[in-house]
């Protein structure tokens, strides 16, 4: 049961807007990082909503490494293509300019592809294969990122947690909405355990010499300091397959920088040779494919709902509730939470009032105790 107060949607993408503006964002581009912030808050994404808004976005703006203003280069584009930079702009910015402009060509030629270089954390890849899916089509996106995870049979923090995520349109309430990182568990989840004062769970995160830790913060500070890695997506070694989650994190690594011709690996630590604070320099890549140049926008959603419902009504293992499908968990959280607001923890609380009290805003919060 949730015992968090809600803050409701209204109010806090307005707060957010104000702040994001007051860091230099211009409103209407605040707009659009707010509403990618709290869509991850909607889906009970809660690693990547408001639990990041002051460290990743606004802390990186306040230290030099995040620019509040995008000036996005085209660098190369065709009919299908399209290559930017993002010039260490907002990451989230860059990302729908360019999902909208692979929409359109995806409209008229069937199939777009775009890649970013230069850029930032571009916030959950789900948001931006979901603007495929309104529009009736296929979305497929990844970025790498800062190096946390080790290679199989290594302890080196190499690549990203790279989420690789395509969502797909289906004659149900939701889509089918596979968002997930190539590790077991990402940074922001760690985050999220290391403000909520629980431990990350034993077998994803190892130290130099292979033993597990699961001292959430203080695998932040190991972690930062090159003493410690996530795991690939099953685990160490290659007895659970561990292979298959390196594979899988090194594809979105080489799609995300050798596409638009970036930097990897790391070069994307945020740190130069002395441990200062530099540009990121990420990269996404995004693919829209529309179904009406095959065999059409409701025969896909027919076929794909019928394979999710397939899925759900089989037989359910002993001591399982109830089998669900990608995008299904996401759909139910908002459900929950759509007339209630976002739900905000003792550390969230003490950021947006100190945010408030810094820029002087005019806001006033249901859990702060009334005078």
């Amino acid at each position: 049961m949730e015992t968090r107060p809600y803050v409701s949607w209204e109010l806090m993408n307005d707060f957010m807007i104000d702040v994001f503006e007051a860091y230099g964002v211009p409103r209407e581009e605040a707009a659009i990082c707010a509403d990618v912030l709290l869509e991850s808050d909607r889906r009970g994404i809660e690693s990547h909503g408001c639990n990041r808004f002051k460290p990743i976005y606004l802390d990186r703006i306040k230290n030099g490494t995040l620019l509040p203003v995008t000036n996005i280069e085209i660098l190369k584009e065709t009919e299908t293509t399209c290559v930017m930079d993002a010039h260490d702009g907002m990451g989230m910015v860059a990302s729908f300019r360019m999902m909208e402009k692979l929409i359109e060509k995806a409209k008229k030629y069937g199939m777009a592809g775009g890649a970013v270089c230069n850029s930032t954390h571009y916030g959950i890849a789900g948001y931006w294969t979901t603007m495929a899916c309104k529009a009736g089509m296929i979305g497929i996106s990844g970025t790498n990122a800062r190096p946390s995870v080790a290679p199989t049979f290594g302890i080196d923090t190499m690549m990203g947690t790279n989420p690789l995520t395509f969502t797909m349109p289906t004659d149900e309430d939701f889509p089918f909405n596979f968002d997930c990182a190539t590790s077991p568990i990402q940074n922001g989840k760690i985050e999220f355990y290391a403000r909520s004062g629980k431990e990350t769970p034993a077998g994803l995160v190892v130290d130099r010499e292979g033993n597990a830790m699961t001292d959430s913060a203080n695998i932040l500070t190991e972690m930062r300091a090159g003493r410690a890695a996530l795991v690939p997506l099953g685990g160490l070694g290659e007895a659970t397959a561990g292979f298959k989650g390196y594979g899988f994190t090194t594809v979105v690594e080489i799609l995300s920088a050798a596409l638009a011709g970036g930097p990897f690996m790391l070069d994307l630590s945020g740190r130069d040779a002395d441990g200062n604070h530099q540009m990121y320099h990420l990269g996404h890549f995004f693919f829209v494919i529309n179904p009406e140049f095959y065999m059409g926008l409701e025969t896909f959603k027919k076929i794909a709902g019928g394979i999710c419902r397939g899925l759900r009504n089989s037989t359910v293992a002993p001591g399982a509730e109830r089998i669900y499908t990608a995008g299904e968990k996401e759909y139910l959280a908002w459900q929950e939470r759509k007339d209630k607001g976002v739900p905000v923890g003792d550390a969230i609380q003490k950021e947006l009032i100190c945010l408030r009290d810094e820029l002087n805003l005019d806001y006033h919060f249901p859990f702060e105790t009334k005078e």
